[in-house]
């Protein structure tokens, strides 16, 4: 622990936000810089806790009392060599992950717990600067060839993984740009972009070889891959989104939210509105200007969705999610360390809009042109049932309609049934110690757990390329066996 009695003695500390009247007119992360003593301040709170439910609580297994420990005595060199033990890109991490660790934290059960987060990205951040994050290659070569198809979280953490341990990797990205939903799905406000290329770049140095516009299943055939790679480790994220199957669904107007967000980190990436289309193969910019804003669904990406039209100044913007308001504090029905049922207030609801939950949409009209124009909605009771709250009908104005309703698994067509890999009962790639059920061909992130975290994918690749690592080299008979007898005992 950092300090015998630091949290007793010393508040819960978080960087302040940009003025949003100041910030929804940039597409800049929304922090201000925080003092390094207060970082080291914040390590100080960490608490010698006996049993450190954080461990547990985070997918990657951070040893966060450690580089806790570490950052309030100074030594932010060695800091950063425990974060990378078990955490390839602690940046993403320390930004974009709703942190699960600070959810578990025994500080937690009755005061504000440690800043996790913060404290990751503070020692990333430092390690940048300091020139200490420099790139790893392998000392030898294997001559194994491995085929990463994504280049997500998951995939870049297998890859780089699969790299320092000696094997040439292909990273095929469908997209002009490497990073996945890193890339094209979190807006810029909460990942510059920046930060993903100077790993993208170490990765390089290390000798991955990245591949872009190269669609696996659609212009690189699967057949190719069998040929050319000792194994394919599949990270092609959970992309099909889940639909609202109503009246009017087909007016104009009405989009998926990863019809949107795209377009505009392609706009912030310099691309032009020409070229922007282009790639995603749209007839018009979808764009929040001057409109009335309707988004349905409460997530993280209707948040995103959120924030993006903000800093595209609408006319008005509500965003509506179907399930109940979540309680202001923790649920009982989620006690620690369990994840807690509670609101969530993001830097994007503090920009404007207004949220409204227990609402159900029942139809879209539009006018003569097939344009949306109006959404009809109402109240229902809780879930699973969802009943209809008589006399709450009511009709909101709307021109452009944003789906973040979620991601029903990966994308069934194309590279997945060329390869024939079995599904599992929730639609997504079945696996056996991250091996699908063609032999050589293994899986990781989204696409065999499900729309899930970042911090869960860059766990799911980390583990995904130890399990390629022992099949190239052997070892695989070792890794399988103890999966097989659990499935045996289950």
């Amino acid at each position: 622990m950092g300090k015998d009695t630091g949290f007793l003695e010393i508040e819960r500390e978080q960087p302040h936000k940009r003025k949003a009247t100041e910030r929804i007119n940039d597409w800049f992360e929304i922090y201000e810089p925080f003092p390094e003593e207060k970082q080291r301040e914040q390590g100080a709170r960490c608490m010698d806790c006996g049993v450190p439910f954080c461990h547990t609580g985070c997918p990657v297994n951070n040893l966060i009392p450690d580089w806790n420990d570490l950052v309030y005595h100074n030594r932010w060199e060695a800091a950063i060599r425990r974060l990378h033990s078990t955490n390839n890109f602690p940046e993403f991490t320390g930004r974009i992950c709703p942190a699960p660790c600070e959810a578990s934290c025994v500080l937690g059960i009755n005061q504000p717990p440690v800043s996790i987060k913060l404290i990751e990205r503070s020692i990333v951040e430092r390690a940048w600067e300091e020139g200490w994050i420099r790139p790893e290659p392998p000392e030898q070569a294997t001559g194994k060839r491995v085929a990463v198809v994504g280049s997500g979280p998951a995939g870049l953490a297998a890859a780089q993984q699969l790299r320092r341990a000696g094997h040439s990797v292909t990273v095929y990205e469908k997209n002009d740009r490497i990073g996945g939903l890193l890339r094209y799905g979190i807006p810029n406000f909460k990942l510059e972009k920046h930060v993903l290329d100077r790993r993208i770049e170490q990765m390089r140095a290390e000798g991955v070889v990245f591949e872009t516009s190269a669609h696996v299943g659609v212009n690189i055939s699967v057949q190719f891959l069998r040929e050319e790679y000792d194994a394919i480790l599949l990270c092609g994220g959970a992309e099909h989104p889940r639909d609202l199957k109503i009246p009017g669904r087909e007016l104009k107007g009405i989009h998926y939210a990863m019809e949107f967000l795209p377009q505009q980190n392609k706009r912030c990436e310099g691309d032009t509105e020409e070229t922007v289309l282009a790639s995603m193969g749209a007839a018009e910019p979808i764009l929040a200007t001057g409109k009335r804003v309707v988004i349905i669904g409460g997530g993280d990406t209707g948040a995103d969705c959120l924030g993006t039209c903000h800093r595209q100044h609408p006319k008005s913007i509500h965003q509506f999610e179907i399930m109940p308001k979540p309680p202001a504090e923790r649920s009982p029905a989620t006690p620690w360390p369990l994840w807690p049922l509670q609101l969530r207030t993001e830097g994007a609801h503090e920009e404007g809009g207004i949220r409204d939950w227990a609402i159900n949409s029942l139809k879209f009209t539009g006018d003569e042109h097939g344009n949306v124009k109006q959404l009809h909605a109402l109240r229902v009771g809780p879930p699973p049932k969802f009943e209809a709250i008589p006399g709450t009908e009511f009709t909101m104005d709307a021109d452009l309609v944003l789906l973040a309703m979620g991601f029903l698994g990966p994308v069934r067509n194309g590279m997945l049934e060329q390869l024939g890999v079995a599904l599992d009962n929730r639609g997504n790639v079945a696996t056996t110690s991250y091996m699908t059920s063609v032999e050589g061909v293994f899986a990781a992130g989204d696409m065999r757990r499900g729309q899930s975290l970042v911090v869960w994918a860059i766990s799911e690749g980390r583990k995904a390329a130890a399990a390629v690592d022992a099949y190239l080299t052997g070892e695989w008979e070792e890794v399988k066996r103890p999966a097989q007898a659990t499935a045996v005992a289950r």
